[in-house]
């Protein structure tokens, strides 16, 4: 119970810096809370949502997936290849890009659970580099433009000027949220995060909820692809190489997930997403350059995991002194007898 709560306490503060965040772009720029402009927001959301869903999972189990950016413009270019190639079917491109990005996540589990490398940091750094390459490969180091109308209405449609991806998310948020929070393999994916050797030794076949993890994860990363196309309605190898992994990863502590594991919800992840993105929405509407967003983006990733390192040293001081209260009255109530 008390875990609930403080989980509940960290996302309202995390809900608090939003609405300030808000606030304070309003005064700074009058056109802030116009509707295009949250549309536009809730658009730009969405795209790393999908992405840090992914990531969620990953940092669930106390692991990481630094391709999820690379993977989603990979994806997107696997499209563009087929789209070169004249096929003309919309479905089947989004059939072979989700294909895809859950094939290249089946490799970063294996890597990690099969070939043991000794940290999923390792293995998923040299896949984003991998990707990269092969994104540009398959395109020819060409941006692809003119898809099927199909490809682009995920992440260019909008039902009363409400985004259709951002829709999509939220059904998709909801459903995860009850997987994590209802299911045996959600639960199986905390208890791994939390201590992998004792989940192990309960039964629970640990490289197989991890492998499912980074799996999804790269599914997750071929919907943001296809979203990626919708919004600019072209592909480009040579973004593989965009911090979108760090965006997520942002997203994920800032909501309350942990490098450590065990920790993270759905609700404190699209909290963490919208956080970034009205960021980034300030820092255009401030023409703020490239140089000064990188450098405030940084920092904001520096105060989540620092943030993250204070919550778990409070937690393990709070485990502690309820340790010894237990110990002190088991002590006296030893003594009375």
């Amino acid at each position: 119970m008390t875990k609930k709560k403080s989980g509940s306490g960290f996302q309202m503060g995390t809900l608090l810096a939003l609405v300030i965040m808000c606030v304070v772009l309003s005064v700074a720029n009058s056109n802030f809370y116009s509707y295009s402009n949250l549309m536009g927001i809730l658009k730009q959301t969405a795209f790393n949502a999908f992405l840090a869903t992914g990531m969620l999972l990953c940092l669930i189990t106390a692991g990481i997936d630094l391709s999820v950016g690379a993977n989603a413009v990979f994806c997107a270019c696997v499209m563009g290849a087929m789209n070169k190639a004249e096929i003309s079917s919309g479905v089947l491109m989004m059939v072979v890009a989700i294909v895809a990005g859950g094939l290249v996540g089946f490799i970063n589990g294996t890597l990690l659970t099969r070939l043991h490398l000794p940290h999923p940091f390792v293995s998923t750094l040299g896949m984003k580099n991998v990707l990269w390459g092969l994104a540009l490969l398959v395109t020819g180091s060409q941006m692809v433009n003119n898809f099927p109308d199909s490809v682009q209405k995920l992440g260019r449609d909008t039902i009363g000027g409400f985004p259709v991806s951002f829709i999509v998310v939220i059904i998709l948020y909801i459903i995860m949220h009850l997987f994590l929070s209802r299911t045996a393999l959600g639960r199986s994916i905390y208890c791994a995060g939390g201590n992998m050797e004792a989940t192990r030794l309960s039964g629970i076949n640990t490289a197989n909820v991890l492998t499912f993890c980074y799996t999804m994860s790269g599914i997750m990363a071929a919907l943001g692809g296809i979203v990626s196309i919708g919004r600019s309605g072209i592909c480009n190898g040579a973004n593989a190489n965009q911090p979108y992994d760090t965006d997520a990863i942002a997203a994920c502590i800032i909501g309350g997930a942990s490098f450590t594991g065990g920790k993270g919800t759905m609700i404190g992840t699209m909290l963490g997403c919208l956080i970034i993105a009205v960021l980034r929405n300030g820092f255009t509407m401030l023409s703020i350059d490239s140089a000064g967003q990188n450098i405030v983006l940084g920092l904001v990733i520096i105060l989540a995991v620092f943030m993250d390192v204070v919550r778990a040293g409070m937690e393990a001081k709070n485990r502690r002194m309820a340790a010894a209260a237990k110990q002190e009255a088991e002590e006296k109530e030893r003594v009375a007898k």
